[in-house]
């Protein structure tokens, strides 16, 4: 059985987005106008988005901020509409339970590096401009190759600056935006036993 639809034609609206459901096999996600869509994470990627978030989480209840750890929440920007691996939401955003999240109430993306060319590009180059644009104060970014590696960056005079560096192998304390220690090889690496 197939199923008919209208095709679209011109720029694409975050309502528009928002309105084709959700899929889970298919992440959708909108840079200015222009419809961007991914396939579902691999193994690697979603073992490293589970540990990370379990760590984060843990954090933050340590340091018992006002927050919330989320994985992939679509997040509303002044020209877009991304949907981070990983967001710290303030509590308070998170307590209306919302379908988007606007950018104001987010305090750190993570963003798990696609194993493509054009997911590599995205991730590293075309997304953290757009991040920096609506004033999120904190990007991390995972790297899953050639070994993994987080780079921990903070927005300064609307661009980010990077702050550290965790390669696979070595636990390293990132202070902010809470203490949290990592080795992002232990994210990565599978469950042997």
């Amino acid at each position: 059985m197939s199923v008919a639809h209208d095709p679209h034609y011109g720029p694409w609206t975050i309502e528009e987005v928002l309105a084709l459901g959700e899929d889970r096999g298919v992440r959708r996600e909108l840079m200015g106008e222009a419809l961007l869509m991914s396939p579902a994470p691999g193994t690697k990627h979603q073992r490293a988005s589970s540990r990370l978030w379990r760590l984060l989480d843990g954090a933050v209840q340590a340091a018992g901020a006002p927050v919330e750890v989320l994985g992939a929440v679509n997040v509303a920007l002044p020209d877009g509409l991304f949907i981070p691996d990983i967001v710290v939401v303030e509590a308070s955003a998170a307590e209306e339970d919302p379908i988007t999240y606007d950018a104001e109430a987010v305090l750190l993306v993570v963003e798990i590096v696609s194993p493509s060319s054009s997911g590599r590009r995205t991730d590293r180059l075309l997304k953290p401009p757009y991040y920096a644009e609506a004033g999120i104060a904190h990007l991390w970014r995972l790297e899953l190759e050639p070994a993994a590696a987080l780079i921990v960056s903070e927005l300064v005079d609307g661009r980010y600056v990077e702050r550290a560096a965790a390669e696979a192998g070595q636990r390293t304390l990132v202070e902010k935006p809470f203490p949290v220690e990592v080795d992002p090889g232990e994210l990565v690496s599978p469950r042997r036993g």
